[in-house]
């Protein structure tokens, strides 16, 4: 890798040699997979630019609970419906059984547990062998049926063949009324995580840090709002972890009709503290849990089972930028009465966001353009055939990338002459007919750009990769056989690779 100046393309390409060696490692894949259905079984599988949907066998069932966790080139590791743990291969991982333990969970046993956001996977700071799950469930001796318990187990995925092991399981974390969810988000150091679970009236934050030597309970902060008992919630970090949102909502038991508001809050990731931004009524009339934010962190989306809002949290006016941009037009997947309404998002690898249904239907809804104002964000209404009926669920992911706060107070883990990033540039296969592949890591989530040389120093190609962006597949115009430079830069950083083009 070059230095992080930009050089004259004549100076890199004379370093064609340094670069043969240089770089092996793959890109990062955790959030690659995304496990559908609770009978039939398929699997979402998405790279930066696309996603595949294909049918497979396993035994773990999924409901509105999903946490789930790849390796760094996107393959499954686990996954835990919050009734076991499953392996690689989707049965029960080795003393992956009997969690949550009590008598809500075993109600749900052939399904998975129905909270959203109900358990999330974090690896375990500087160990590529260890892995925490966060998990909770529901109790049928509490007011609302909500948690009481917030749960913790480690896997070793060293142990059984590499097929891993829960070493340690339901150890309590908290005990408290607790609310259905939870979150996380890289502390600013850029190694540890905070994980936080809310009161089940919403108005309490509980905060854990996850360290390489320990979880422990940081503390709890009243979050200066109302409380609101019956609220259901999908607790969403941004992707830059600055702001943190989830829905509440309760009906009144007579008319039905269902009260929902929004909750917006700024986040420091150095303490762990809250500020309070906006509180978004947007009843009407319909229940609705669902959030995500865009790849870029500005807007944020909510849904009731009818509409879809979104909002531009870079306005000092929220209520203004309040917009309605999408609604329910009772699709049925496959008949009557499986209705495709609106559910849980998930903002995926690709840079888009599904919707996923309250019903068991055979379809999700996409949002193509996330970062854009307004319906320009472009939801598709179930156009995304995957052919296995599929009821609430959306994977549990929290930025894994995210690095840390650089110039903070706790900015305390690096070094004054800190070493060049890592781009982890890999392309693959040798190309043939100019098709190829290209894996990597932008720096801190910037975007980056891709340019390809030939031996004169001249552009033969451009392409921008999206922050979001760890895995690109290239299709060449003809060029003729020889020796080329491809490059990535980003956040004024490049890194060069040897490329040799060879046309049957």
């Amino acid at each position: 890798m070059m230095k992080k100046k930009y050089y004259n393309k004549a100076k890199w390409i004379f370093h064609f040699a340094l670069l043969l060696n240089a770089f092996d490692c793959l890109a990062q894949g955790r959030t690659y997979n995304w496990l559908l259905g609770y009978q039939s079984k398929n699997r979402m599988t998405f790279t930066d630019t696309s996603y595949s949907v294909t049918q497979e066998i396993r035994t773990i069932p999924f409901r509105a609970t999903e946490g789930n966790i790849s390796d760094e080139n996107g393959n499954i590791l686990m996954s835990s419906n919050g009734i076991f743990i499953a392996d690689a291969t989707g049965d029960t991982m080795q003393n992956g059984g009997g969690l949550n333990p009590n008598s809500f969970t075993d109600d749900f046993s052939d399904w998975g547990l129905p909270i959203p956001y109900g358990n999330i996977i974090l690896p375990v700071p500087d160990d590529t062998n260890k892995y925490v799950l966060f998990h909770q469930t529901g109790n049928y001796n509490s007011t609302y049926l909500t948690p009481t318990e917030l749960y913790y187990s480690v896997i070793d995925m060293s142990l059984n063949g590499g097929l891993g092991e829960v070493i340690s399981k339901n150890n309590i974390a908290l005990t408290n009324s607790f609310g259905g969810g939870l979150s996380a988000c890289k502390h600013g150091n850029g190694r540890d995580w905070w994980v936080i679970a809310l009161s089940d009236s919403g108005n309490t934050a509980y905060k854990f840090l996850l360290t390489p030597d320990t979880i422990m309970f940081v503390n709890q902060q009243n979050l200066s709002i109302q409380p609101f008992w019956g609220f259901a919630a999908q607790p969403t970090f941004s992707p830059d972890g600055e702001k943190f949102a989830f829905a509440s909502g309760n009906g009144d038991g007579i008319t039905g009709y269902w009260s929902s508001r929004v909750q917006l809050f700024d986040f420091d990731r150095c303490d762990g503290s809250f500020i309070l931004d906006s509180i978004i009524d947007y009843s009407d009339g319909n229940p609705g849990i669902g959030i995500a934010f865009s790849p870029n962190s500005k807007y944020f989306y909510f849904s009731t089972i009818e509409h879809i809002y979104q909002i531009n949290t870079d306005t000092s006016d929220i209520g203004s930028t309040f917009q309605l941009v999408a609604n329910n037009d009772t699709f049925y997947s496959p008949a009557f009465p499986f209705q495709t309404n609106f559910y849980l998002m998930y903002l995926a690898a690709n840079g888009k966001i599904y919707i996923t249904s309250g019903n068991g239907v055979l379809h999700l809804h996409e949002m193509d353009y996330p970062d854009s104002a307004g319906t320009a964000c472009n939801v598709n209404l179930h156009n995304v055939f995957i052919n296995n009926s599929n009821a609430q669920t959306a994977p549990n992911h929290p930025n894994y990338y995210l690095g840390r706060k650089i110039g903070s107070a706790c900015d305390s883990l690096t070094f004054v002459n800190e070493p060049e990033h890592d781009f982890k540039f890999k392309i693959f296969p040798n190309p043939t007919n100019g098709n190829f592949k290209i894996m990597y890591l932008l720096p801190q989530n910037q975007k980056g750009k891709l340019e390809i040389f030939d031996i004169n120093g001249k552009a033969v190609y451009t392409q921008n990769l999206p922050q979001w962006s760890t895995l690109q597949f290239i299709s060449l115009p003809k060029l003729s056989n020889g020796v080329y430079v491809c490059s990535i830069t980003s956040n004024n950083q490049r890194v060069n690779k040897k490329l040799v083009i060879y046309n049957e």
